[in-house]
């Protein structure tokens, strides 16, 4: 950088200007644009992301020249893009989608309700005495209860007994139980079998207090498979 006389108008030594040579000047220089208003002045990657878009944009053009030869690159571009766009806002995107359904599924239904909500779908049932459903509906709220503590995870396949079984593990004290719970619901679930208000009464003891329990381990976050 130099004044009016060619001079460097840069860093003063002893007040001085002084004229530095090439490296010295480069090194100033680079010192000056690392200062905050140079840096802010940069474009950001969104910049840069949205310049590159509409530069490609506008590389498409409006096709010259008679005939439809012309137009079809970029109405086939247009066609795509509108799909493209459709099919995120009907479906949503893929891995989002996948993490959800992986996040949601419980024992062969896709459910997001949380364990109170279960819990209410459970005394509610009960209180009409549907005891097949309380049943089902009161095992689910334990596992959620469970998932949403971080004591254990389940994915697409756990079934009721590896649930109980594992559970066990860091209750050991409610394994009988537990295995009981899982017969339970297997059974008014898949075997039509008939619930009973002393089995929806044992289950519902066993959710509370384990709702109060402190697990003596906990399952590693990542998805644990069927064993």
């Amino acid at each position: 950088m130099t004044g009016a006389g060619g001079a460097w108008s840069g860093p003063f030594l002893g007040g001085i200007p002084v004229d530095p040579d090439a490296p010295t000047a480069t090194a100033w220089l680079r010192d000056e644009l690392a200062k905050p208003p140079y840096q802010a002045a940069r474009p950001t990657w969104f910049d840069l992301v949205s310049k590159a878009l509409f530069d490609w944009f506008a590389s498409l053009g409006v096709p010259s020249g008679a005939g439809l030869g012309p137009w079809v690159p970029l109405v086939v571009t247009l066609v795509v893009v509108a799909v493209v766009v459709v099919a995120v806002l009907v479906f949503g995107l893929p891995r989002w989608n996948r993490r959800s359904a992986l996040q949601h599924e419980m024992f062969g239904r896709n459910d997001a309700r949380s364990s109170d909500e279960l819990r209410r779908a459970a005394l509610s049932a009960a209180s009409h005495k549907d005891w097949n459903l309380a049943i089902s509906e009161m095992f689910r709220a334990l596992a959620r209860s469970l998932i949403e503590r971080t004591v254990l995870f389940i994915t697409p396949g756990t079934t009721a007994h590896n649930f109980a079984d594992r559970a066990a593990t860091a209750f050991p004290e409610e394994r009988v139980s537990l295995r009981t719970a899982a017969d339970l619901f297997d059974g008014v679930r898949y075997l039509n079998a008939e619930g009973t208000e002393s089995g929806f009464l044992s289950l519902a003891a066993l959710e509370s207090a384990l709702r109060t329990r402190t697990p003596t381990t906990r399952e590693d976050p990542a998805p644990t498979a069927m064993r």
